[in-house]
């Protein structure tokens, strides 16, 4: 467990410096070691529960409808996703990059309720308002990420949030670019840094996790509404 949460290191005379210790590694003579704590956790196991959970929708504009591929189907995907965030209660952060010169969130998507729509020119979502939300969110642990771009957003917002200690679940099928080899790599790198990529319909059956939860029958609905797959999970 202790590897979960420090790098062992051992001075080595040879060089004046520390060098990291493998896992079990041996001491047969008298050395000088230290711990060095770990920025992020190294093993994700990635529960979800509502009342520790946020959803992240980050920029699905209008500006952006002809250029990211499947962008009707993460749109559908997205709906979904904050309607089922709407019946379990938990709170939704929205962004838009640039809305002067890129429009605002197409208006198929329903952002009634959400906690927060924040214009941006960062990429990132984690602006200082954001956080500030967040700061207001008892428990924060988990945050389901979904938008665009792959690449460009999506990964920096990632990466911002888990140096902050939070869990990141991105949703493939809610989430693109203009090229399927951005999001491809994105998603690979993204995933080997510890973030759970995962889909939709696993969130949102996660999240009530049990057939006799009160909103199964609504959210089992939402899923059974949801649009034949596209082709964008075999793109993952």
């Amino acid at each position: 467990d202790m590897h979960r949460k420090f790098v062992v290191q051992l001075f080595a005379e040879e060089w004046s410096q520390y060098i990291d210790l493998p896992k079990g590694f041996l001491v047969n003579e008298r050395c000088k070691v230290r711990l060095v704590p770990l920025q992020i956790q190294i093993t994700t196991l990635g529960n979800l529960t509502p009342s520790s959970t946020v959803f992240f929708c980050c920029d699905m504009q209008e500006r952006f409808r002809p250029a990211i591929k499947y962008f009707g189907d993460i749109i559908s995907v997205g709906q979904r996703l904050l309607q089922g965030a709407r019946l379990l209660g938990i709170p939704v952060i929205v962004t838009e990059q640039y809305p002067k010169g890129l429009g605002s969130t197409v208006q198929e998507i329903d952002l009634t309720g959400a906690k927060l729509v924040l214009p941006k020119t960062k990429f990132s979502m984690v602006l200082p308002e954001v956080e500030a939300a967040l700061a207001e969110i008892p428990g924060v642990r988990s945050i389901v990420l979904f938008g665009v771009e792959t690449h460009v957003c999506i990964q920096q917002t990632a990466l911002e949030l888990i140096g902050r200690g939070l869990e990141v679940h991105i949703v493939a099928d809610a989430t693109s670019s203009r090229s399927m080899m951005d999001r491809m790599f994105a998603l690979e790198r993204l995933a080997r840094t510890g973030i759970i990529v995962t889909t939709s319909e696993a969130i949102l059956l996660q999240l009530v996790a049990d057939k006799e939860h009160p909103k199964f029958k609504e959210i089992q609905n939402l899923i059974k509404a949801s649009a034949p797959e596209s082709g964008l999970l075999s793109k993952v």
